[in-house]
Order: structure tokens, then C-alpha cells, then sequence
């Protein structure tokens, strides 16, 4: 059996490898790499704005093709505030707090950056090591809950890598890949039990790449509180602790990069993309943004429809407390995530938490039909 899983996961390194330089051939220099390979500028050159700005899309410039290049400034198709970012020092600095928070992220680019490899290569390479690694993850997780199908378990993995979304996420300069290799691991450490200060250090991480995940890491310590609570009467001080650290965690990246707020992330995005943020203030209406909601959520229809199918089966098969509540508790983050960013059509931002629900599925029915040699996950 060990040669056999040995040469399954050879199969899957293969492919994996396969599929990572196709990614690597069809990289996309997107709006989002000035702002990463901005905020690294930044912190090299903190006192010098216009040579940030050059360097930035200079060095963009250099790799990116022309029709991909033109795209990022605004040229073909035609955007002016994509303009205002690339010539105009302000315009561009004021955007930076967007992408600076992402602390994490920034600081792996940069690791990549200082070994060798280009500013907007560094960023790109974050997405394809992710994706790469993902794989490897992914078929760590299915070979434990299915110990007897290794051929199962070679198959499953390069039919998930071969998803659209995730091929997109691995060419695109977004922390979207990064995120959810760590996300994966969240999901082996609730398989494995894992203790409760090491998942602790994992939501930590998370908020650190990304602070909007900071809401993923208190929905699952309060849910893991009241469960403690509901089963054993237990009030556990330690969550409350870890809690508050999330949320000061957030709190201090937000003010240390003066973000400027969710309203104004709502309104460049969805209503208006100003060019100078200083210059024009950011008027949300509650009738506006449920305007904006009731818009998106018709066409986030067929998530709705795909995470509710799989949650309903997982309760169908599975009766057990824990299994139910971690399944609604990624069902609840994929809706939290939408309505503070209704980006319908962009299915990358969801993904990291429809894909555990997915897993979830796969979880109870190794359960179900004996396949699986784990302990319950309790």
C-alpha cells in the first residue's frame, strides 16, 4: 500500500508541476501588482513617493505585455483613474493603504524579492508556490480521510487544481492563493485536533496576511466558545483572550497604515473609483449599498445554491454537533464576505471558504462509509 501512495504522489507532483509552469505561462499583470509591488517600494523607500511610483510601474513595465501593460495604466480600455495611479504620485500613494495592510503578504513578496527574483516575478511567484503547495495539501488532507484510495485520492486533487477558479488564482498578483494554503491548514488542523493555541496562531497568521479575515477568526472562536458552553457549561477565557488580541491585531494594522475604511473600500468599488481618495469624500446611503446588494446577490445565485446543496448533505449524513457547526461556520463566512464585499462575479474571493465546505462533504462521507481511520473530529 506505502508504494502505492508513493506513486500516487508522484502522479500528483507531476501534474502539479505540469499545471504550475502553465500558470507560470499565462501569469496576468493585473490592477492589483502596483499596489503589492507599491507597498514594497514603500517600505524601502518610505520618504520618497514619486521613486516609489516610478519603480513600481517601471519595473511592471519591463515583464508585463504590452496589451496587459496598457490595461494596468489605463490606456486600452480606457480608465482614468487607472491613469491618475500611474502619473500622478498622490492618486497613487493614497490607494497604497488598500494593499499595505495585507502585512503578511507583503512580507513574503518581499522575502521572494530579496532572493533574486523581480518585484512584480516576487508577486507573481507567491500566487504559483501557493498553488503548488495547495495541491500537495489537498491531497494530504484526502489521503487521511480516505487511507485505502490512492487512486481516489490522486484523481480528487488534480480535478480540484484543474478548477477555473483556482487556475485564476494561481497566475493573478493576489493574496487569494496565499491565503488559502493557510486556510487548508486550518482545515488539517481541525482533522488532526490540533491544539487550541495552534489554531489560535493560525487565525493570527491569517489576519496578519489579510485583516478582513480577522472576521473568519472570531466567528470561529465564538463558535467554539458557545459550543463549550451549550455541551459542557464551559465559559473558556482563553477564547475571549484570543479574541480580543484578533480584533487588536486589526484594529493597530488599520490605524498604523491609515486605511481608510470599509465605506470607502464599498465605494470605490462599487459605486465610484475616485482617482485622488483626499478629494472627493466617499457617500455611502444604506438605500445605496442595499441597492448594490440586491443587485450582486442575483447573481451570486448558483454559490447559493452550490454551499447550501453541500451543507444540507453534510447534515443529511452526518448528526454530529462539531461536524455541523464547522460546515455552517464557513457557510456563514462566504455570506459575511459577500455582504461587506459583494464582488459577485469574482468567485476567487469565496472560494477559500466554499472549498472547506467541499471538504467537509468529503469528511463525513469517509465517516459514512468507513474509509476514513481519523479520530472524530471533537
Amino acid at each position: 500500500m506505502k508504494i502505492k501512495w508513493g506513486f500516487s504522489f508522484l502522479f500528483v507532483i507531476f501534474i502539479l508541476t505540469f499545471l504550475t509552469y502553465r500558470s507560470y505561462s499565462n501569469r496576468v499583470y493585473d490592477w492589483d501588482m502596483p499596489g503589492y509591488v507599491g507597498s514594497m517600494f514603500t517600505a524601502e523607500f518610505p520618504d520618497s513617493p514619486d521613486k516609489v511610483r516610478e519603480l513600481t510601474y517601471s519595473s511592471i513595465k519591463k515583464e508585463a505585455p504590452a496589451d496587459q501593460y496598457n490595461n494596468l495604466i489605463g490606456i486600452s480600455p480606457r480608465a482614468i483613474p487607472r491613469q491618475y495611479f500611474a502619473e500622478n504620485t498622490q492618486s497613487f500613494t493614497e490607494q497604497l493603504p488598500y494593499f499595505q495592510i495585507k502585512i503578511g503578504y507583503v512580507l513574503v513578496i518581499t522575502f521572494f524579492c530579496k532572493l533574486g527574483l523581480s518585484p512584480p516575478m516576487s508577486v507573481l511567484f507567491t500566487s504559483l508556490i501557493s498553488y503548488f503547495l495547495s495541491g500537495v495539501l489537498f491531497f494530504y488532507i484526502v489521503k487521511n480521510l480516505f487511507p485505502e484510495k490512492y487512486m481516489l485520492a490522486a484523481l480528487l486533487t488534480v480535478g480540484v487544481m484543474l478548477f477555473p477558479t483556482m487556475i485564476y488564482m494561481s497566475g493573478e498578483s493576489t493574496p487569494d492563493m496565499f491565503i488559502f494554503l493557510f486556510i487548508l491548514l486550518f482545515i488539517i488542523g481541525l482533522i488532526k485536533n490540533w491544539s487550541q493555541w495552534s489554531m489560535f496562531l493560525l487565525l493570527l497568521m491569517m489576519t496578519f496576511i489579510r485583516p478582513d479575515y480577522a472576521t473568519f477568526a472570531l466567528t470561529y472562536l465564538g463558535s467554539v466558545f458557545l459550543f463549550d458552553y451549550f455541551t459542557e457549561k464551559k465559559i473558556d477565557f482563553i477564547l475571549m483572550i484570543q479574541g480580543v488580541v484578533i480584533v487588536s491585531l486589526q484594529v493597530f494594522i488599520m490605524k498604523f497604515y491609515n486605511y481608510p475604511g470599509w465605506v470607502d473600500l464599498f465605494y470605490d468599488s462599487f459605486i465610484e473609483r475616485r482617482p485622488i481618495i483626499s478629494a472627493q469624500p466617499a457617500h455611502l446611503t444604506l438605500q445605496t449599498y442595499l441597492k448594490v446588494i440586491y443587485t450582486k446577490i442575483i447573481s451570486f445565485k448558483k454559490v447559493t445554491l452550490s454551499v447550501f446543496i453541500m451543507t444540507g448533505v453534510i447534515f443529511w449524513i452526518s448528526k454530529v454537533a462539531w461536524v455541523r457547526m464547522i460546515s455552517v461556520l464557513f457557510l456563514v463566512n462566504v455570506y459575511i464576505k459577500f455582504f461587506f464585499f459583494p464582488l459577485s462575479a469574482d468567485l476567487r474571493l469565496f472560494f477559500p471558504f466554499i472549498f472547506p465546505i467541499f471538504i467537509m462533504l468529503l469528511y463525513v462521507l469517509s465517516q459514512k462509509y468507513k474509509n476514513s481511520k481519523l479520530l472524530e473530529i471533537a
